[in-house]
């Protein structure tokens, strides 16, 4: 995904811009428009950046940006689909479209979603049915959507040379203890030094950190399908399955189970 496509969203007859990416390892710089945007994920993960949150953007689920909120967006997951809907603002909308968050599709919107698969570019009145397609699309988001599942999870990626490189070992070794003693002595510093660049730098600390990469990463093994529930509990670093609930639950919500449910669309 590159950035040729924006000034084109700003053309004041794109009342609505398409601009699929369809091939993974999606990244764009920071940037905004006047246009809101209607970011959908379909098998892979997401990762949305604004100014005030990180947020994960699971398979199967939307997030509204409202116009003129600066973010970059990135996914380094090959098999991910990154469906973008581009909207001018209309006067008296719905207030739902001025809120950032992030929501699981109904069926009725996912199929519409995917109808537009191989629409590319502007569309305006002049494009007929497919503009009168799209308007609808818009119309019936605040309503179809399930609103059980706006969840934002933060998982940061730290900007710091030294706690990136934390990050990025933590994330290999997940199904490990991983304690700040032991990580801290892995990167020869104090457990001291160690929780204070968390807290200074991210301004969490290392257990909430390390809790949100088990919890994303456990979403991600969910969305493959290959491993049943104890599976991803132990591949994420817990020792039972009744602590990765508790803690999925405390996190996201709902508890996994449930989750799963709802990524499928069974519920």
């Amino acid at each position: 995904m590159n950035d040729s496509h924006f000034g084109a969203v700003e053309e004041l007859d794109a009342e609505f811009y398409i601009y699929h990416v369809l091939a993974g390892n999606v990244k764009t710089e920071i940037h905004h428009h006047s246009s809101a945007q209607l970011v959908y994920a379909e098998g892979g993960i997401v990762h949305v950046f604004t100014d005030l949150k990180h947020w994960y953007l699971p398979a199967r689920c939307f997030m509204w940006i409202p116009a003129g909120t600066p973010h970059y967006i990135f996914s380094t997951s090959p098999k991910v689909d990154l469906y973008n809907f581009y909207f001018k603002k209309e006067e008296n909308e719905n207030g739902f479209f001025d809120e950032i968050n992030i929501y699981s599709v109904s069926h009725l919107l996912r199929e519409m979603i995917l109808y537009t698969k191989e629409w590319d570019g502007k569309i305006t009145k002049n494009d007929g049915s497919n503009y009168y397609f799209l308007k609808a699309l818009k119309g019936i988001l605040p309503d179809k959507r399930d609103k059980k599942l706006a969840f934002p999870v933060q998982h940061p990626f730290p900007n710091d040379e030294t706690l990136l490189k934390v990050a990025q070992y933590i994330h290999a070794n997940l199904e490990k203890p991983l304690t700040i003693e032991s990580t801290a002595k892995e990167f020869g510093m104090s457990t001291r030094t160690l929780s204070r660049k968390f807290k200074e730098i991210l301004g969490m600390n290392y257990v909430r950190f390390l809790r949100a990469l088990r919890i994303t990463r456990s979403l991600e093994l969910m969305i493959e399908e290959k491993y049943n529930m104890y599976e991803i509990a132990m591949m994420v670093g817990y020792n039972s399955l009744s602590s990765f609930s508790n803690i999925f639950k405390k996190v996201i919500g709902i508890p996994p189970t449930e989750y799963l449910h709802k990524l499928k669309g069974r519920d």
